[in-house]
């Protein structure tokens, strides 16, 4: 992996394992001073053990436990990182959980709930607390991991999806506040990983999924899922320089072509490509639909 964050410093968050792992990895070796944040303080810890042998001279690492669903721990996440490296330029919501899995009218409430709490509100305080630093500089870098509840339905995982649309159209909002200040927010789609979370919901087996949908997972856990390399690569392209002026997007990491979008961002800026948006007839060529 080229550098290409050099100097610069990172929260990842859910960085103990999977993706954010990997994230986290990956901004190492693209020269990032970086600081990773779970919820298990064990697993956390093992996973800093791990990444600090990969930190070259020059550059810093440092964990911190740390519940970002709860406004103080983000809130102190912020603190620390600007004290320890005396800068903040990325901060990358990867922290979430799959959440109760079977028909709405079946699960518990409460558990319902924590996943909101962990999925949207986690991203919404951390950007917060970053936010009055990336106004004071005049530039920052957001980036939110999404899934495929954000852009289809996904049956028996109700509180998932709806958190997982929640924060992409979050991102697009929060990018058109945040434009004057040159603070690019973008989400991305990681696609369909091999990670803890797919074995969570193949446990639920086919009686609670269906057996198409339970199939269908089986056979992403066959095949071995998207790399999640890719989704690592993106993150770094969304948290380097050459994705400056690129904002309110959710990309693909493995459909879409990102690499071409910093000869793209003229057009991008005017065009509703990468965002949700409300399907009509008249968009899949359809004659009726159209009040008169």
């Amino acid at each position: 992996m080229s550098p290409g964050l050099e100097q610069r410093c990172a929260i990842v968050t859910g960085a103990s394992q999977g993706l954010g792992y990997e994230i986290a990895k990956t901004y190492i070796g693209a020269g990032a001073n970086l600081l990773i944040c779970a919820r298990d303080a064990r697993v956390l810890d093992q996973a800093f053990g791990k990444l600090k042998q990969l930190v070259p001279a020059g550059q810093s690492i440092i964990a911190i436990p740390a519940d970002v669903s709860q406004v103080r721990d983000a809130t102190a996440l912020v603190d620390r990182a600007l004290t320890e490296f005396g800068r903040l330029d990325v901060i990358v919501n990867n922290a979430g959980v799959t959440g109760p899995i079977g028909p709405l009218e079946e699960l518990d409430w409460l558990q319902w709930q924590r996943t909101i709490e962990i999925n949207l509100m986690g991203a919404v305080w951390l950007s917060r607390a970053a936010l009055p630093h990336f106004k004071r500089v005049r530039r920052g870098k957001i980036i939110q991991l999404s899934g495929g509840g954000a852009t289809q339905p996904t049956p028996m995982l109700s509180a998932y999806a709806a958190s997982k649309a929640a924060v992409v159209r979050f991102i697009e909002t929060l990018a058109h506040e945040t434009r004057a200040w040159h603070i690019d927010v973008n989400a991305i789609a990681p696609g369909a990983l091999d990670t803890r979370m797919l074995n969570e919901v193949l446990a639920a087996g086919p009686e609670v999924l269906g057996q198409a949908y339970y199939d269908h997972l089986l056979q992403q856990k066959r095949s071995g899922g998207a790399p999640l390399s890719k989704a690592a690569e993106l993150a770094l392209f969304l948290g380097s320089a050459r994705s400056d002026g690129i904002t309110g997007r959710l990309i693909s990491a493995i459909w879409d072509a990102w690499d071409e979008l910093p000869d793209r961002i003229e057009e991008l800026s005017v065009t509703d490509v990468y965002t949700l948006r409300r399907i009509t007839p008249e968009d899949r060529a359809l004659k009726w639909g159209k009040r008169r």
